[in-house]
């Protein structure tokens, strides 16, 4: 937009001002054409009393010239000879030009110049004869001055015009995106209603699988795969729910209502670490940490171990047999930063900007985990964002990935 008017501003300019040139160059050849009346007369008189000096002739009113225009305008007319010798001139500004009659219109610093040649008058083209030159002078400082005006006015209301667009289309898109956003409140809000009202019927259902699970002898053998299907869709379901109700939650200021406490972080690590060890074991994986002792963060103590766990439910996922999962935490200024690192699969370049995103995985890592909704990481996400940390990845195909949260260290407090 700035650039199409600012290409369109100075598109007028130059088409104005080259009007307004040819419009003056228009005049001065009229003057010129009226001096050329008197260049015979005072070559004539110039050459009866052997004149060496130029004559002013600036009162001389058998001159068929516009006196009043040369006065009020600036002007001045010059006669030379056919070799461009000086024989007389007349107005009120006359400049110290070289003559030079092979330049027709010529523009030196604020004075442009228009010269004419005269002929002998003959009905026989062939048998004209050269007389002299007559030079037009006329000052541009008035027209350039109205150019400088016009550029002025044309910058106040290019700049008026980018303000009140700009406006304009804030306003707009404004309006435009208020529909989207309302569109958007209520998928959220609907997302959170249904994830509330789904918990109580899938609580209902679990509830019952469990029951009839711990009575076996009231089970046909031909219910007990059923069951176990039930069983297993019911508890991914709930899981489902409870994920998108927590991301439902981040989205609103309900996150807000959080109480948070110093957590000594380097024990909540630990402590998972131990929980999922088991887990390590049974794949072949070495699980190992390097945490220093006594790092305090301040939040929720529930939300950050469910960001941690999916951080590291998710290495020991796509780790294979034999792989590394580490955990390390540094302290730097009044930031902690703790990184999961694994052995694992990797992540292809492209797909790590979408690696957050919700219900999203890359499709060569389906195969590898069984039951994952693709909502961990966006979780985790949202936990450190509402924390006012920062989780950022790196990762190579076939080498592994590294994940990295940034969280806000504290002081111990007792």
């Amino acid at each position: 937009m700035v650039v199409i008017l600012g290409v369109s501003t100075v598109a007028v300019y130059e088409f104005i001002a080259y009007k307004l040139y040819q419009k003056l160059d228009r005049q001065m050849i009229t003057l010129a054409d009226a001096a050329a009346h008197s260049l015979l007369t005072i070559k004539a008189d110039a050459k009866a009393i052997s004149r060496r000096t130029p004559r002013n002739l600036d009162y001389d009113d058998d001159l068929d010239i516009p006196w009043q225009d040369l006065h009020n305008n600036y002007q001045s007319v010059e006669w030379f000879d056919a070799n461009g010798r000086l024989l007389g001139n007349a107005g009120r500004y006359i400049p110290q030009i070289p003559f030079n009659p092979n330049i027709k219109t010529s523009q030196k610093e604020k004075i442009r110049s228009i010269i004419i040649p005269v002929y002998s008058a003959s009905f026989i083209p062939e048998k004209k004869q050269l007389q002299g030159y007559v030079r037009v002078n006329e000052s541009t400082e008035n027209l350039q001055e109205e150019l400088d005006r016009l550029m002025w006015g044309f910058s106040c209301g290019g700049l008026i015009a980018v303000i009140l667009t700009g406006i304009g289309s804030w306003w707009l898109t404004r309006q435009s995106l208020k529909p989207v956003e309302q569109s958007f409140q209520q998928l959220k809000q609907f997302t959170a209603d249904a994830s509330h009202e789904l918990r109580s019927p899938l609580t209902v259902v679990k509830t019952s699988v469990e029951v009839m699970m711990n009575h076996p002898e009231r089970i046909h053998p031909n219910d007990e795969k059923k069951l176990k299907a039930i069983a297993s869709a019911t508890n991914q379901m709930t899981r489902l729910v409870e994920d998108l109700l927590l991301l439902a939650r981040t989205d609103t200021t309900q996150t807000l209502t959080f109480k948070w406490v110093s957590i000594p972080l380097d024990e909540l690590l630990e402590d998972l670490i131990d929980l999922l060890q088991p887990q390590a074991d049974v794949k072949g994986i070495i699980l190992k940490s390097e945490i220093p002792e006594e790092v305090f963060v301040k939040g929720n103590p529930v939300e950050l171990k469910r960001l941690f766990s999916n951080l590291l439910e998710n290495a020991l996922q796509y780790t294979p047999t034999g792989g590394t999962v580490s955990v390390g935490v540094v302290r730097r200024d009044r930031f902690v930063f703790v990184s999961v690192n694994d052995t694992g699969i990797g992540i292809a370049s492209e797909d790590i900007p979408l690696v957050f995103n919700r219900f999203w995985r890359a499709d060569k890592a389906r195969s590898h985990r069984e039951g994952g909704l693709g909502l961990g990481l966006a979780i985790a996400a949202a936990i450190a964002h509402t924390h006012s940390g920062e989780i950022t990845v790196k990762s190579q195909v076939g080498v592994g990935s590294s994940f990295q949260v940034r969280l806000l260290a504290v002081l111990k407090t007792y």
